[in-house]
């Protein structure tokens, strides 16, 4: 147990350390980034630093699995180094025996990462969202909730509310629908329920509408008028309608499965969100693949001038592993494998891969 506590004292150190460095790396590239992004708008060095420390916890928490294999084969190329598994093995220790801390340690950050750090990041992706769309002037926004689909499209004199019982996939289709149109200043102007509308060329091409005039009558049902078709510019496009409800990771996973729901009871594909919940849930298990393969190749005295050879075979597994597993779930996401295959299978098969390979060296 003394041992178990020693080895999982060092692992938490040494990817402490990985963290901090890491960091500072980052967020110096996002500063560099945000820069390049906002130089033709009208924003201040504190505004841009205030996004780009916004954007910080997504970018961490997409490489969470790299920092967890440069970590592993830091502490144990310095556990090698120091004899301290030669001495280990001696007490009768086997080496996955050894892996028990910080596999656990892993397991238990993969817990904190879906609890904790997965909300924190989603609000920061919100707030970081909203804070891009006030800097650009961007004047489309979206929202589902439980009695439909929301929408808000507009120009310097008008904006024009949607709510949507359903639609189509892309959300460019959309049924039981109504317009609420506002001036700027004046207030509404304009009401519209349809049956259906479609958007098409930079318009809503509505059918069977009946449009209610709010402004310079005296009573809006005697002036309604029904329209089998109408029109009405719009400034969307079906392109922002199908991006709207965004990245996954802008939404809390404690939040995911009621959201998933309401997509789908709007009529939109929940793929991606079903893929990008089961990926998280699957965290853990990725990261102890990750430590037992930086394990694997490092955990073997320091003689014979191979070490780092050892070292790019650690990190060149630990890379193509997290890149299959990213290619498994786009390929979830566009429906060529199912979901729980496309979250599941990587980590397991990681999983597999490193118990085989630290057998064959401490073994074989």
């Amino acid at each position: 147990m003394i041992l178990h506590r020693y080895f999982a004292w060092r692992f938490m150190i040494t990817l402490g350390s990985v963290f901090a460095i890491f960091g500072l790396i980052l967020i110096f590239v996002e500063i560099v980034d945000r820069l390049r992004e906002f130089q033709n708008v009208d924003a201040t060095f504190t505004q841009i630093l205030g996004m780009a420390l916004l954007n910080l916890p997504v970018g961490i928490y997409r490489i969470i699995p790299l920092l967890i294999i440069l970590a592993t084969i830091w502490l144990f190329l310095g556990l090698a180094r120091t004899s301290e598994l030669v001495v280990t093995r001696s007490a009768g220790r086997s080496a996955l025996r050894a892996l028990i801390a910080p596999c656990l340690l892993a397991f238990v950050l993969g817990l904190a990462v879906i609890g904790i750090l997965n909300p924190i990041v989603a609000a920061t992706t919100r707030e970081y969202e909203v804070r891009e769309a006030a800097l650009k002037g961007t004047d489309t926004s979206f929202s589902l909730a439980a009695d439909g689909l929301w929408m808000r499209q507009g120009s310097q004199e008008t904006q024009t509310v949607i709510r949507a019982g359903s639609s189509s996939l892309d959300g460019t289709a959309l049924s039981n629908v109504t317009f609420l149109t506002f001036s700027i200043g004046s207030g509404p102007i304009r009401r519209i329920d349809a049956e259906n509308a479609e958007l098409v060329n930079g318009e809503w091409a509505i059918t069977n509408a009946k449009v209610w005039p709010l402004q310079g009558v005296d009573n809006p049902e005697t002036a309604a008028e029904f329209f089998e078709i109408y029109t009405i510019p719009s400034t969307l496009t079906a392109d922002q309608i199908r991006d709207s409800f965004g990245t996954p990771s802008s939404i809390p996973i404690w939040d995911l499965p009621g959201f998933i729901n309401r997509l789908q009871t709007a009529g939109f594909s929940a793929r991606r969100h079903q893929v990008w919940l089961q990926s998280e849930l699957a965290q853990p298990l990725f990261l102890i693949a990750m430590v037992m393969i930086g394990a694997a190749f490092t955990m073997r005295p320091q003689r014979g001038g191979r070490t780092g050879l050892m070292v790019m075979y650690a990190i060149l597994l630990s890379f193509t592993l997290y890149f299959l597993r990213n290619f498994a779930l786009i390929l979830g996401e566009n429906g060529q494998i199912p979901v729980l295959l496309s979250a599941w299978a990587p980590p397991f098969g990681a999983i597999g891969i490193a118990l085989g390979v630290l057998l064959h060296l401490e073994d074989g």
